[in-house]
């Protein structure tokens, strides 16, 4: 991690472009996250942070992202360079008791990691000398989190399982879990550092059942903030909801009246997650041309093929000189626009992944895809049925595994996440 320069005030004097660039980069998911009640996010450094760093970190990695809030980190933080997504299963013998031990000393870790602190018991040093670096660690429970701790009556609705759908190849080794983790951090090191941390935690509780691994560009790396793109290229996030939309609480976080037996889930959200192995080799072979015409939308800035900007609305009834569509009837932006799903939204906030090469000598990448939404039922499932059904994406993509998981509002200072759920 750098250091500031000889010309700035060691960890005061953050450059106009590395704040756009670690404010911006999530795109579509936008600045005031304020607004939506989300996580605060803090450019400053005190003495303590910094400590036996032998400085000051840099700009980038001076950025915090507030551990307690209205609701959870990591859900409309802006997209981090680096992340890990990771579940367990709690062990055999353990049980509601042991569960909420495990949250308390998970909840006390990643609050001391986020602020740029050492983690509480046995850290390995491994981050000395950075900061916080937009650090977020959010938390999650699986459907079958409940039967394990007995509390099947506090089940939502919304968490049962997701229906099957004609192109999955799920692997059951790689999907579902009791217990969700998703670490983000804009450095490598803080948020591995974060994971040795956590699965340390875990002790005897619960045990690893499967971690994957992501990244997406690095703030700060282009001129402006800009939507982030996969790994074919594409532009990838631009119907996002926006918080600053007067709608967005309602679509993205569990709100309002609800069961007596479900009130701790108000002010949280359930994720979807999905890893979605790309075809690159078979996309590559396509022109550019072809591959605008599966999407919709042109490569170079994101705009839809019926002209103007990345956020301009697409002409969906436009018709070329052929006769047809201009953005064709199965293009995979038209068949996902929320104006063709009666509405139905959800916040992508997905990491790339690449694992090397696959038995079949192409590359091992993709999406790791996360979504977040008030009720999968309104967000995930519908668009997802509609793509399975006629996408002339799904040709160079393939779910490979799955999961769901109710992700509890922010705990309270005080308090630990899941607290309301597990104490209630």
């Amino acid at each position: 991690m750098s250091s500031a320069s000889s010309t700035e005030l060691p960890g005061l004097e953050i450059s106009r472009r590395r704040l756009l660039g670690t404010v911006g980069a999530a795109g579509a998911a936008g600045l005031a996250l304020g607004a939506a009640g989300g996580a605060l996010v803090q450019s400053e450094v005190s003495g303590s942070e910094a400590a036996g760093s032998g400085g000051a970190p840099g700009s980038l990695g001076a950025t915090r992202v507030a551990f307690h809030g209205d609701h959870q980190a990591g859900i409309t933080t802006p997209l981090q360079a680096k992340g890990h997504v990771l579940a367990f299963d709690l062990a055999p013998g353990a049980g509601r008791t042991e569960a909420a031990a495990l949250m308390r000393r998970w909840s006390d870790t990643a609050r001391r990691l986020t602020a740029g602190e050492t983690a509480p018991a046995a850290d390995t040093g491994i981050a000395l000398g950075s900061g916080p670096s937009s650090l977020t660690v959010t938390f999650g429970f699986g459907h079958s989190f409940f039967e394990r701790t007995g509390l099947t009556a506090r089940r939502p609705a919304a968490l049962d399982p997701l229906p099957d759908f004609s192109a999955d190849r799920l692997d059951a080794r790689r999907s579902d879990g009791d217990l969700w983790v998703q670490i983000g951090s804009d450095d490598a090191l803080v948020a591995f550092h974060a994971l040795r941390a956590l699965q340390k935690d875990a002790g005897e509780a619960a045990r690893p059942r499967w971690q994957m691994d992501g990244f997406n560009r690095s703030p700060g790396a282009t001129a402006a903030p800009m939507t982030a793109r996969n790994l074919m290229g594409q532009v990838d996030g631009t119907n996002n909801p926006k918080p600053t939309e007067a709608d967005f609480d309602r679509r993205i976080f569990v709100q309002g009246a609800v069961p007596a037996e479900h009130a701790w889930m108000v002010g949280g959200s359930y994720a979807v997650v999905r890893r979605i192995r790309m075809l690159l080799d078979s996309w590559d072979r396509q022109s550019l041309a072809q591959q605008e015409q599966v999407i919709g939308r042109t490569k170079a800035t994101g705009a839809p093929l019926t002209g103007g900007g990345e956020t301009t609305a697409m002409a969906l009834d436009k018709i070329g000189a052929d006769g047809k569509p201009v953005i064709p009837s199965n293009a995979h932006a038209r068949i996902s626009a929320p104006a063709q799903n009666g509405g139905a939204a959800m916040l992508r906030r997905p990491f790339s992944f690449h694992d090397g090469i696959a038995a079949d000598g192409a590359p091992d990448a993709g999406l790791l895809f996360i979504c977040w939404q008030a009720d999968p039922a309104r967000g995930f499932v519908p668009v997802q049925r509609k793509l399975d059904r006629g996408d002339a994406l799904s040709a160079f993509i393939r779910h490979e595994s799955s999961g769901l998981y109710a992700v509890p509002p922010g705990a309270r200072a005080g308090e630990y996440v899941g607290q309301r759920l597990l104490e209630g």
